[in-house]
């Protein structure tokens, strides 16, 4: 199990890795050694996620969230495949942190009258000090 938070967790075997060859340094062993890490999570199917946090999770993984509903992380950062693999895990988590987040509704408001005035009365008298820098029309004669 893989503790995401306090109520959310998901099962190990719902994550799905793939590992593929690196682009990059790594002399010799770039084109033998598959370091990168391709994570994918079935955000559709997962039974871990309540349907608001995957509903999220789609709309926050954008490019990454297939048509098929499924998010796929690709980890290439470091030369080591296990550091990749953790750094792909904890993107996922991360993300899925990040949807778990209510959203604050914000709640309209109007600024008083009186800032209203004080607003305007600041933008006069910024206008006072600009019209006073500019140099006199000359009038021919």
């Amino acid at each position: 199990m893989i503790y995401i938070t306090d109520h959310i967790s998901i099962r190990e075997d719902e994550i799905k890795e793939e590992f593929i060859l690196s682009s990059g340094p790594g002399g010799q062993n770039v084109n033998k050694v598959a370091s990168a890490v391709r994570l994918r999570f079935d955000i559709k199917n997962s039974l871990s996620l309540p349907d608001e946090v995957s509903r999220r999770l789609k709309l926050t993984g954008g490019e990454k969230v297939s048509s098929e509903g499924v998010l796929i992380i690709t980890a290439r950062r470091f030369r080591d495949q296990n550091k990749n693999r953790k750094d792909a895990l904890t993107r996922l988590v991360d993300m899925i942190r990040k949807a778990a987040e209510v959203e604050k509704l914000r709640i309209k408001t109007r600024p008083s009258r009186k800032s209203e005035i004080k607003r305007l009365e600041a933008k006069r008298h910024r206008s006072g000090i600009k019209k006073i820098r500019k140099p006199a029309l000359l009038t021919e004669e």
